[in-house]
C-alpha cells in the first residue's frame, strides 16, 4: 500500500472521506484542507458504467466552463493563407503551416487548445502519435477542426474555458473545473456545466446507471466522494 505523507494525513485527519458529499460541501472541504503554497487546480473524476473496449460505448466531447479554468489558455491555429489572417485577428497565440508542424516534431507543445482549418488535417495527420494523447490534435469530432470563418468563435470559446474530455481505457472521465481559489459558486457551476455535457453525450448502447461514482480533489488534496444524485440534480443554467 503506498504510504501518505504527513501533509496528506493532517489533510484529511478528522474527514469523512467515505461519505457522499454535495459538491458545495466537496469544494468547502477541499478549501479547508488545502495546505499548498499555490493554486492549485481543481479535478472532477468521474467512472462511467460504458465499456470502453465497445469502439460504440467511447466518451468523448467538450463542455463550456462558464467560469473557465483560471489560466491563460494558448491556442494553436494550424492555417495559412487568409485562413491565417482571421486567426492572428482573433488572437490565436501560435498560427503556423509547415514549420509550426516542424517546430512540434522537434518537441514543443507548449500550448493548450488546438485548432486546424480542414485543408490542414493531411498535413497534421504526423503529428497525432505526439498530440493525439496529449488530446492537443485537432479532431472534427471535439469542433476543433473549424472552418475559417469559423476560426474567431472556436478561438473566443478556447480561450474562456472549453476543455475535451474523454474516458480513458478504465471507463474514467478525468478533467479539470477550475482552481482552488475560485468561489464555491463558480466551482460548482463549472462542474455542474461539465456533468451535464457528459451525460449528454452518453452513447446509446450503455445501459443502466451511466456515471457510477465521482470525486473532487485538488493538485494536493484528498478526494471527495461526491453524491452521484445530488450532483446530477445541480441545474445548469
Amino acid at each position: 500500500m503506498k504510504k501518505r505523507g504527513k501533509r496528506f494525513r493532517d489533510a484529511i485527519d478528522g474527514l469523512d472521506i467515505d461519505r457522499a458529499h454535495t459538491i458545495e460541501d466537496a469544494v468547502e472541504a477541499l478549501k479547508l484542507v488545502s495546505t499548498a503554497k499555490f493554486d492549485e487546480t481543481v479535478e472532477l473524476h468521474l467512472r462511467t458504467g460504458a465499456d470502453p473496449r465497445h469502439a460504440d460505448q467511447l466518451v468523448r466531447g467538450v463542455a463550456m466552463l462558464p467560469h473557465g479554468l483560471g489560466k491563460q489558455i494558448r491556442v494553436v491555429v494550424f492555417a495559412n493563407g487568409e485562413a491565417a489572417d482571421i486567426a492572428k485577428r482573433a488572437g490565436a497565440d501560435y498560427i503556423g503551416d509547415d514549420d509550426l508542424i516542424r517546430r512540434i516534431q522537434d518537441g514543443w507543445v507548449d500550448f493548450d487548445v488546438g485548432l486546424a482549418v480542414p485543408d490542414m488535417m493531411s498535413k497534421i495527420g504526423r503529428l497525432g502519435r505526439t498530440l493525439g494523447r496529449r488530446g492537443l490534435m485537432p479532431n472534427p469530432r471535439t469542433g476543433t477542426m473549424v472552418q475559417a470563418r469559423d476560426l474567431p468563435r472556436a478561438i473566443e470559446e478556447a480561450k474562456k474555458g472549453r476543455v475535451e474530455y474523454r474516458m480513458d481505457r478504465t471507463a474514467l472521465i478525468h478533467v479539470p473545473v477550475g482552481k482552488l481559489s475560485f468561489s464555491q459558486e463558480r466551482l460548482v457551476e463549472n462542474v455542474a456545466s461539465i456533468v451535464d455535457a457528459v451525460v449528454k453525450s452518453k452513447p446509446a448502447s450503455v445501459k443502466g446507471a451511466f456515471i457510477r461514482t465521482a470525486f473532487l480533489t485538488s493538485s494536493m488534496g484528498p478526494g471527495i466522494r461526491l453524491d452521484v444524485n445530488a450532483m446530477l440534480s445541480v441545474k445548469v443554467e
